[in-house]
């Protein structure tokens, strides 16, 4: 694809502008792009010849009054060919996902999916979650639709084929079986217990359980049970017996009714009251692997096969396409979306075919009415939400005096302990609940900070956050303003937040401390603005239990990634700091003498012994236990 001739410079309307770009657009395919007066998308299109289509919106030819509101708006445009239509759908599909255009149907709040994968590239596949690019050598089963379906499935799993789930470094430094394999959760290849071959039979009947032949594997399985058991071996038949019984409690909970499913995901949309939910489930060899439901954002002029067409090239952007896609709803271009995911598909995996299909009678059809039936209960659940949701932020905005309902609210919050690990946390939350793709932590790195300057840390967090804030709207970006800021703390942290957003220019942010009461009891938080006297809301307010939740999200998030540091930071070794000792010989030192503190009570001709050390790197190491001065 290449890049159009880009307009010129011109302060022409939006109608002579279009014009100027008609007669200058290439009768080839690809993506136009419509930019406001502020810089921001308003739209994304595709088409067969650029020129027809730029031509039809310069000639007043517009589907909806929507679409002519869009065009009086548009001040830039930008074109980029491509080689086929194909190709500009597909470029379209990442430019809605990338810049949320305001007049596109726009997927919300799309989290990447987790998969298992069987790793191909060590001599004892290990089994595990998987979550991005299929970058690794293996076989990759997914998606499930929640972390809990794919939790259980791999507990399911080791139980059933023992597989190991360690680090390729800690099945090299195994010595002994770990707890996994007494506990009947692992075969303990690393240290031999059981034969790489036998291992790969394990793996393979894994591998075959996934691609839907659990009824093959269970039988092997009741054969090598009733073997076992008729040479008197009842301890092995014991064994293979609560691998069947954990093989059929997954496949009873997740077996599914419709023949031939082999490998399909089924979408319903339903739309009310202006708002659209789809539904998705994910069907992999014979089984229900989770679904989700989503809330594209919509237009009331939106046809339901626009909504799910759009919906769907946004959705397998950068996800792997099945061999089947069932709905209730024939997607808009429908053959030129299977011609682009067939493509995908061929990419990924050598597939050929991609089908869309409207089932209309037997099991694919109880599929979809079963999809549908979540979603209509889903949107319901939705509208109601919002409904109640818009009275809370009413509440919100006459309690602080905003001037309309905040779209965006950041909420911050410091944890450490005695100053050790300091981490800041930053949490999202919108109209429609909080936006978990969103928060941020700040592992606080400021050197001048004295242990437990919450000030200082606040002070930190702002500045990197609103620095970057101001540094991408210079570069002509648009990112998402917060209307409300929360800060969890009084007067001294308010103060810290006020003087960098002042310092960044931006003082018409709103900043509000959240002060605990006394006894840090909830209910009693005073509310601090600056120029305005502490105020309390009422304790029924719903405002109140709202600012509530707000900030007990933002102290989970904090204490969570304060956690997970100190947990790092004790699971350093010593030897990690010493030049000149990598992998390889930080593991010859463990097997050595044990561990680390084995290694510092180590003399300097003991060290010299091991493998890779020689005399000078003996006495770096010793020296770095045995620094001169300590007594």
């Amino acid at each position: 694809m290449t890049e159009a001739e880009p307009a010129p410079e011109t302060d022409l309307k939006a109608a002579e502008l279009i014009r100027d770009e008609a007669r200058r657009a290439p009768d080839k395919p690809g993506v136009y792009r419509m930019y406001g007066e502020d810089g921001a998308c308003l739209y994304v299109g595709k088409a067969r010849s650029l020129k027809k289509r730029i031509m039809q919106y310069a000639q007043g030819r517009f589907h909806t009054q929507r679409i002519a509101h869009m065009v009086s708006l548009t001040r830039a445009m930008e074109l980029v060919v491509t080689a086929t239509e194909t190709e500009a759908l597909l470029l379209e599909s990442n430019f809605i996902k990338k810049l949320k255009p305001r007049f596109n149907v726009v997927l919300r709040d799309d989290k990447s999916f987790a998969e298992l994968m069987i790793r191909r590239d060590h001599r004892a596949p290990q089994v595990r979650k998987h979550r991005g690019a299929h970058t690794i050598k293996g076989d990759y089963f997914g998606p499930f639709a929640s972390t809990w379906a794919v939790n259980r499935t791999l507990t399911t799993l080791q139980k059933a084929f023992l597989l190991r789930s360690c680090s390729d470094s800690v099945y090299e430094s195994r010595t002994r079986p770990c707890m996994l394999h007494q506990i009947k959760r692992c075969s303990a290849p690393c240290t031999g217990l059981i034969s790489l071959e036998d291992y790969a039979e394990l793996v393979d009947e894994a591998e075959a359980f996934l691609r839907g032949k659990s009824r093959a594997v269970i039988g092997r399985l009741s054969k090598e049970m009733q073997a076992a058991s008729d040479d008197m071996d009842f301890e092995t038949a014991a064994r293979v017996r609560d691998r069947i019984r954990a093989l059929s409690a997954i496949s009873m909970e997740n077996s599914v009714s419709a023949e031939g499913v082999a490998e399909a995901d089924v979408f319903a949309l339903h739309s009310d009251a202006g708002q659209a939910c789809v539904q998705v489930f994910f069907y992999r060899g014979g089984q229900n692997w989770g679904g989700r439901a989503y809330f594209p954002r919509v237009d009331k002029s939106d046809t339901d096969a626009d909504i799910l067409g759009a919906f769907l090239g946004q959705f397998y952007e950068d996800k792997p396409v099945p061999r089947e896609i069932l709905s209730n709803v024939i997607p808009f271009e429908k053959e030129l979306l299977e011609e682009a995911f067939s493509m995908m598909a061929k990419q990924t995996d050598g597939r050929r075919v991609v089908s869309i299909e409207r089932p209309m009678r037997g099991d694919r059809k109880a599929l979809v009415d079963h999809a549908l039936t979540n979603a209509r209960e889903a949107l319901g659940r939705r509208l109601a939400e919002n409904s109640a949701q818009g009275k809370i932020l009413d509440e919100v905005v006459e309690a602080f005096g905003l001037d309309g309902r905040p779209e965006r609210i950041e909420i911050y919050d410091n944890a450490h302990i005695q100053g050790s690990n300091p981490v800041g946390a930053m949490v999202v939350a919108g109209p429609e609940g909080f936006r978990k793709n969103q928060y941020r932590k700040f592992n606080i790195r400021g050197e001048e900070l004295s242990p437990g300057d919450d000030f200082g840390m606040m002070r930190e967090v702002m500045r990197r956050r609103f620095s970057r804030l101001v540094k991408e709207e210079d570069e002509g970006e648009a990112p998402e303003r917060p209307d409300l800021l929360l800060i969890d703390g009084g007067p001294g942290q308010l103060s810290a937040v006020r003087s960098v957003l002042d310092e960044l220019g931006l003082e018409d942010i709103l900043a509000v401390g959240v002060a605990k009461g006394p006894d840090r009891d909830a209910g009693l938080e005073k509310f601090i603005i600056p120029g305005k006297p502490p105020f309390m809301l009422p304790l029924k307010s719903p405002a109140l239990y709202y600012i509530q939740r707000l900030r007990d999200e933002a102290h989970r998030f904090a204490n969570g990634a304060h956690a997970k540091r100190r947990s790092m930071d004790i699971k350093k070794n010593p030897l990690d700091e010493i030049e000149g000792v990598g992998p390889g010989r930080k593991k010859a030192l463990l097997h050595a003498f044990g561990s680390a503190k084995g290694v510092g009570r180590a003399s300097v001709v003991d060290l010299e012994k091991v493998e890779g050390i020689n005399r000078a790197l003996a006495e770096r190491i010793h020296a770095f236990f045995h620094p001169v001065g300590r007594t």
